[in-house]
């Protein structure tokens, strides 16, 4: 109830009197104080794995228990579960015989129910108060890091064929510091409020609220915890999501759904969806209550969605949010001072690491000729002792590429690169996918520069090379952003101080992530927000204190405690 201290009524006697302004306070502020517990978050530190360590124990038994059976996975709307008739498997890419999970896409009829329930329980949600937010996103991280660590690993390691140091990285560390790391920049923002002069006469307030509306969230196979950022940041801000996670990545993306439920995220929040990538694009995007997009994806798809979006603009409430990111042809570039060892090394994991299908991956490679000798050599010398196998076998350094799909697609530029003059495979060149989806990491080198081995997104474990001539350093610079339409990561090897600075300047719309004598691949949370410009995508900057801001439809509230008694201004009198 608001106490009315004092009102003086204007009064008037025959001719408009001047009316003088109050000064007593008119009633107390309705805004409460926001009082939130401070805290401090580090990274989540990456286990060793060693022989006869507990982590290596509890993971091999976690994958022994995870393999041992076909996991039920259903649709998940409002906390209530269904099933169709539309059912789908989640096998091993590495053993593609073994079906890992059982799962069902969501027709139109239960994604317009998954909305509804969206659009119904967002603005109930969003009256929780911050800190109960932050203690349930507190606790979910907590459970990541220690009850369901070895779970969450083992469903990435078999369902995304990753090997032990890539899932932890990924679907531990990574998870966790997004969930952590989100739920400290929520508390840092929260603690800016708008300057108030004299707060005995008016008080400025900000509060963040979520969109009005419900959020799609679209999710990759290639980072588990991508999965959770997309579909759960957006909750975090007080918004309902409709998540639809990748086929390929379903069974450690049920996991972190299951596991928010228990950290007290209320049904309806999030919705699990699997779908129809087009029926489910289709039917989000008709509907008016679409207040954003949230999306890790291939250009083609996240075009179609703006599209769509486009054509339907119209029809909304809000003007929907559109976040994406759409991948690369990430860079190397060598400069005649860098440090070979380093170049190689550096390379080999970037090109390499979990098959080259990590956004950030070394895709393409410039190397001067007086150069190219030693790094080729360290190249194919590294190459050769790469050992791609089973994720169970802890001497593997990679293991299958995710699916039927990808296969065909990376082996037919390996072909290209077969039948090419123009080409010529120094390394791996080789593939089978009689048990799992099996490639080689190939290495090609390039007499074209704009070859379509050198332009376009393979997203497999192709490295292109093409050597140029010192003479044509410059020119071959502008090549890196100007043959490509991508601009995710780059990384220039160099120790020569005026070129780097040189490098720098001439690379700054060429890489939204840029690497200096370090790999393209490695962002951490909290220390390199990750995103890219141009058709990579909008450059949000996952991992960083401003991605948050995305998803949430701030208000500016000014409350006046001393009424305004005089129409007229002072001047107006002398």
């Amino acid at each position: 109830m608001l106490r009315l201290l004092r009102n003086t009524p204007a009064r008037c006697s025959g001719q408009q009197q001047s009316v003088i302004q109050s000064h007593v306070r008119g009633l107390g502020s309705a805004i409460p104080e926001l009082k939130l517990k401070d805290f401090s978050v580090e990274n989540e530190p990456i286990l060793s794995y060693r022989k006869d360590s507990p982590e290596r124990k509890a993971l091999q038994q976690a994958l022994k228990a995870t393999a041992s059976h076909c996991e039920e996975i259903p649709i998940v709307i409002g906390g209530k579960e269904f099933k169709t008739s539309d059912v789908r498997h989640q096998v091993m890419p590495h053993d593609h015989a073994h079906k890992l999970a059982r799962f069902y896409y969501a027709d139109k009829k239960l994604l317009q129910q998954a909305i509804k329930t969206a659009v119904e329980t967002q603005p109930k949600w969003d009256r929780v108060p911050v800190a109960e937010r932050l203690n349930i996103w507190e606790k979910a991280a907590d459970l990541m890091a220690t009850k369901y660590r070895q779970d969450l690993n083992a469903a990435t390691m078999l369902g995304q064929s990753k090997t032990v140091i890539q899932a932890e990285i990924d679907a531990a560390a990574e998870l966790i510091d997004f969930i952590r790391l989100n739920a400290y920049f929520l508390k840092e923002v929260c603690k800016y409020q708008p300057i108030s002069e004299d707060i005995k006469v008016t008080k400025n307030s900000l509060r963040y609220r979520g969109i009005d509306g419900f959020i799609a969230a679209v999710s990759p196979f290639n980072f588990t915890a991508i999965g959770g950022n997309l579909s759960y940041t957006p909750a975090l801000m007080g918004n309902a999501v409709l998540w639809k996670p990748s086929d390929t990545a379903m069974l450690s993306n049920w996991r972190i759904f299951n596991i928010m439920r228990e950290a007290g995220v209320p049904d309806g929040v999030v919705n699990f969806v699997p779908a129809d990538g087009p029926v489910f694009g289709d039917t989000i995007t008709a509907s008016p209550h679409l207040a954003g997009i949230n999306f890790t994806g291939s250009v083609p798809t996240f075009n179609r969605l703006w599209k769509q979006v486009g054509n339907n603009i119209d029809n909304y409430i809000n003007f929907p949010r559109l976040t994406g990111e759409c991948g690369g042809k990430n860079f190397h570039f060598v400069h005649k001072s860098a440090d070979v060892e380093s170049v190689v090394t550096s390379t080999i994991r970037s090109a390499f690491e979990y098959c080259g299908q990590k956004c950030s991956a070394c895709s393409r490679m410039y190397v001067p000729e007086s150069l190219w000798p030693q790094i080729k050599a360290g190249l194919q010398c590294e190459a050769e002792k790469l050992k791609i196998g089973d994720v169970q076998d802890i001497s593997s350094f990679s293991s299958a590429v995710i699916d039927d799909k990808a296969f065909k697609r990376i082996t037919s530029y390996i072909e290209h690169a077969k039948k090419s003059p123009n080409l010529e495979i120094i390394a791996g060149g080789t593939y089978s996918d009689s048990k799992g989806y099996f490639v080689n990491p190939t290495i090609v080198v390039s007499k074209d520069p704009k070859d379509r081995i050198m332009v376009e997104e393979i997203f497999g474990p192709v490295l292109s090379i093409y050597v140029y001539k010192e003479a044509d350093l410059a020119e071959t610079m502008k090549l890196v952003h100007t043959s490509t339409k991508f601009a995710l990561t780059g990384a220039i090897f160099g120790l020569d101080e005026n070129w780097v600075q040189t490098a720098l300047e001439e690379f700054k719309m060429a890489a939204g992530n840029f690497y200096i004598n370090d790999k393209s691949t490695g962002s951490v949370v909290g220390q390199q927000p990750f995103g890219g410009g141009r058709m990579s995508g909008t450059n949000d900057k996952a991992g960083g204190p401003h991605y948050i801001l995305r998803w949430t439809s701030p208000q500016s509230i000014k409350e006046t405690f001393v009424p305004l008694r005089d129409v007229n201004y002072p001047y107006m009198s002398e």
